[in-house]
């Protein structure tokens, strides 16, 4: 069999016109229909790149000059603080990052839910699109003898230091910044994945953006975090705000960030936040939307979307720490929330109690597994709400939906793609979708929530 040829080769130079993005920001260039994808350019733009990989099917290119400049394009500093940090759309003005968005959910929308009809609003966005994200969790690295700490190289676990991020709240950058020159500067060793060795692994910093609370996190390989009471009595020195200095051990071998013991070094095990006049409480290992002003966005649309008054059940599938749950129990005369993670749903549990509110019950388990209990047991629902992971729905619970029929669904969704399957599945089992919403929780990035108002056709 013939080798399918590609047009171009490695590391030839090209003159190229670029015709669209993709969901994750790189611009599309086309060569005799070959697709090659490019960081940093944008649709409308002509310029020179080079080929960096060739596939069968797509390749991909540096750019090197540009010709044409989209009117979309903003200038951005060369600070390393602007070049990593997952800030993939940064170069965009902020009305260019909104139609993207926008255009992004109606093309999975029609493409793969096969939705014609769909009423799609605008995109909500921010006021001020930058330095609102309130955690950050940095791994740390040493350099020249010092502590480094920052982001990783794309495709690489190469720590580029960095003294703030344009879309961490200047309390966390503050609180990064000090944590790692403390430790710094009283000797504490970096972690080394490849030798496994050495103190330091990561540094967390969450802030409450309406309460003005910090937590500090220190993440470390070993269980004994070297001159201690130095290092609490440096980080509340430097950071007047700080409420809890919390101390995680993780001595495994492993990317993942948090290990299973934690501890409270220095004051409260929790710090407080308010989504509008919901108060959470979040400790370490808490699940807490990064972005909380866009959340209200979000969840208020949620909520005129379930048009509560008074008198619904509402089941809330993947409920987490109950933030949805706790909105809708306002307005719902009694709401279910149901999440995979018993620690979330510890949190559920202490934020209902926390805010006084009763008629919020929630159980731990797969969503897929308690409902369908649920419903045997005579518990069945006139509003439905998701608010799954990225990859979607599990088919058993769209089926319980289908065999439930409560007369509304809201679909919270953080993947576009798997939203639009997912209606699919819905209006093939009775349901229709009425519209859906997009909200900019992540500016600057690819990311877009979306939320759906899905009801039961008549008849079914």
């Amino acid at each position: 069999m013939a080798k399918i040829q590609a047009p171009v080769g490695k590391n030839q130079t090209l003159e190229v016109q670029f015709e669209d993005l993709t969901h994750d920001g790189n611009a599309v260039a086309k060569v005799d229909g070959y697709p090659l994808f490019v960081a940093g350019a944008l649709p409308g733009e002509t310029g020179r790149i080079q080929v960096t990989k060739v596939n069968k099917g797509y390749g991909f290119g540096r750019l090197i000059e540009l010709f044409e400049r989209s009117p979309y394009r903003v200038d951005v500093p060369a600070s390393e603080a602007y070049k990593y940090g997952g800030t993939q759309l940064q170069h965009i003005s902020y009305e260019g990052q909104l139609q993207f968005k926008e255009k992004q959910v109606r093309e999975v929308i029609t493409r793969i839910g096969k939705l014609e009809d769909v009423k799609i609003h605008p995109v909500l966005g921010m006021e001020e699109p930058w330095y609102y994200r309130n955690k950050a969790q940095v791994p740390v690295g040493e350099k020249n003898g010092k502590l480094i700490a920052g982001f990783f190289k794309p495709r690489s676990h190469e720590i580029v230091d960095t003294n703030e991020s344009i879309i961490q709240l200047p309390q966390v950058n503050e609180a990064i910044q000090a944590v790692k020159e403390i430790c710094s500067e009283l000797g504490i060793k970096a972690y080394d994945e490849a030798t496994h060795k050495g103190t330091l692994r990561h540094i967390t910093a969450r802030y409450g953006k309406t309460t003005g609370e910090l937590m500090v996190i220190l993440i470390t390989r070993t269980a004994n975090l070297p001159h201690k009471d130095k290092i609490i009595e440096q980080i509340i020195s430097r950071l007047p705000d700080v409420k809890s200095i919390v101390h995680n051990i993780n001595t495994k071998r492993t990317n993942v960030i948090m290990g299973e013991t934690t501890k409270v070094l220095w004051g409260n095990e929790v710090i407080y936040d308010y989504i509008g006049d919901i108060q959470f409480a979040i400790s370490a290992r808490s699940f807490y939307q990064v972005n909380p002003d866009q959340t209200k966005v979000l969840y208020d649309k949620a909520l005129e979307y379930a048009d509560l008054s008074g008198e619904e059940t509402v089941i809330d599938a993947y409920c987490g720490i109950g933030t949805i749950s706790l909105f809708l129990a306002q307005k719902a005369k009694k709401v279910y929330g149901v999440e995979i993670v018993p620690e979330a749903i510890e949190d559920a549990r202490r934020n209902a109690e926390l805010n006084g509110i009763t008629n919020a019950e929630f159980a731990a388990g797969k969503a897929e597994e308690v409902i369908p209990e649920w419903y045997k047991a005579g518990i069945t629902a006139d509003v439905l709400v998701v608010d799954p992971p990225r990859k979607g729905c599990d088919e058993a619970l769209l089926q319980t939906i289908i065999n439930m029929k409560p007369k509304k669904v809201v679909y919270v969704s953080c993947n576009p793609a798997t939203l639009a399957r997912d209606l699919r599945i819905l209006e093939d089992g009775g349901y229709k979708t009425m519209e859906v919403q997009p909200v900019d929780m992540f500016p600057q990035t690819t990311h877009v929530e979306t939320v759906a108002k899905i009801m039961l056709k008549e008849g079914n």
